[in-house]
């Protein structure tokens, strides 16, 4: 069964950064592709980053603040998020995707999901 866990939101100031971490397990860790999504109050959920052993994927909007490293011993990926901004609150989820590139992925969504963790920017 493919069990995905994420960790590391909390209440971060603007400006701040924070580091997230989805940890996986029950599947082969190097065959998928692991991505972030996020999803705010009332808005639709939104791509954020995807990796996987041969391809990579930041949303355009993101990039220069947003980080994605995988630690394959560890099955964990990791969301480095840095200068944070209050639009940058979310419930941000960890996904898991087979066979697919991550612009796919960032675009309709994965196969399967974490709970989320939530994430709060103050101004």
């Amino acid at each position: 069964e493919v069990q995905l866990m994420e960790s590391g939101g909390g209440l971060v100031q603007a400006g701040g950064s924070l580091r997230l971490s989805c940890v996986a397990s029950g599947f082969t860790f190097d065959d998928y592709a692991i991505g972030w999504f996020r999803q705010a109050p009332g808005k639709e959920r939104e791509g954020v980053s995807c990796i996987s052993r041969s391809d990579g994927s930041i949303a355009d909007s993101l990039k220069g603040r947003f980080a994605i490293v995988s630690d394959n011993v560890k099955n964990t990926v990791y969301l480095q998020m840095n200068s944070l901004k209050p639009e940058d609150t979310a419930v941000y989820f960890c996904a898991a995707g087979l066979g697919r590139p991550c612009s796919h992925y960032l675009h309709y969504g994965m196969d399967a999901w974490g709970k989320g963790t939530l994430v709060t920017v103050s101004s």
